[in-house]
């Protein structure tokens, strides 16, 4: 029988492969892993059909107007959908406005004009930053934020409670996050670039804003996607600052209160919001989910091809 062709070194092709006892422990590795991310999205599956099923449930037991009515108020059985829409919109907005400049500007700092050692001081501070519990930043958005901030520079007779603090308070929670994001897209852009525009004699700031942008634009909005899906998803800032615990009329002024969609939720799953003779209100809960789960679905898929889009490879 013809042996096994032998390489130049010596060694045949299953001296390559490796002993099996090894093989086996990859295979069995690879297939835990596999199990483990099958698990994961069946989880996701299971909550998205009791999202449904739920939802689908409330509408069966709602009057579908009082779906477009005057406010979000469940103990009267009105569940306008536009009111938390639009406070959701409202913050969110308002928190990106907040996030967008301060978190893109430290990220340029950081990978472009900051020292090495100044850097890896900064950076974990920033990281850690991106760690404060929510309701820290609620506490401190009520108390100053709402006051100090919104009624004395940005309204001039604001209500206790109102959505400009609760959005700015969102901002300063996201600012981390997309700072940390754009900072790592923008360190992953090749040094070649940087010598070749200082090769052609532009200067730092035209070589940062001309070349490292753009080159790093898609992991740019891909940070920006992530604060926005962060700030739609907020919960204890907006619960605390934005107050409306009970309900609210429909409003996009920040400087009075409002609902969002996390709050709504909130309320209604801590009891803070029992509501008596109205069967709906606890599968509203299930309802205004969906319609969340829906909104940060869109925003991903739509960043997601935008980004592929303009991704740039090197």
């Amino acid at each position: 029988m013809a042996q096994a062709e032998r390489p130049p070194s010596g060694l045949s092709l299953t001296d390559l492969a490796g002993s099996p006892a090894r093989r086996r422990k990859e295979s069995l590795v690879a297939r835990a892993f596999f199990g483990i991310a099958a698990v994961s999205i069946v989880i996701s599956l299971l909550i998205v059909v009791s999202l449904i099923g739920k939802a689908f449930t409330f509408l069966g037991q709602v009057d579908l107007a009082s779906l477009w009515s005057e406010g979000w108020f469940p103990r009267r059985s009105l569940f306008d959908v536009r009111t938390v829409v639009a406070g959701t919109l409202v913050v969110t907005l308002i928190a990106m406005l907040v996030a967008t400049p301060l978190g893109l500007g430290a990220a340029i700092y950081l990978s472009e004009y900051a020292k090495p050692r100044l850097r890896r001081t900064l950076k974990p501070i920033l990281e850690i930053l991106a760690g404060i519990p929510s309701i820290v930043l609620g506490v401190f958005a009520l108390n100053f934020l709402n006051p100090e901030v919104v009624d004395r520079f940005l309204c001039g007779d604001a209500s206790f409670f109102n959505l400009g603090g609760a959005g700015l308070g969102v901002g300063v929670l996201v600012t981390p996050l997309v700072a940390s994001i754009a900072e790592d897209s923008m360190r992953a852009v090749p040094m070649s670039l940087r010598e070749g525009a200082f090769g052609l004699g532009a200067r730092k700031r035209s070589t940062t804003l001309n070349v490292v942008f753009p080159a790093a634009i898609s992991g740019i909005v891909a940070a920006l996607i992530v604060g926005a899906s962060r700030a739609i998803g907020e919960t204890m800032v907006v619960a605390l600052a934005g107050g409306a615990t009970g309900g609210a009329l429909f409003s996009i002024d920040h400087c009075q209160q409002g609902q969002t969609m996390t709050g709504a939720i909130a309320a209604l799953a801590i009891g803070g919001d029992q509501v008596k003779g109205s069967v709906a209100a606890v599968n509203s809960l299930f309802f205004v989910g969906l319609l969340l789960f829906l909104m940060t679905l869109a925003l991903n898929i739509a960043g997601g091809r935008f980004v592929r889009r303009v991704r740039q490879k090197y």
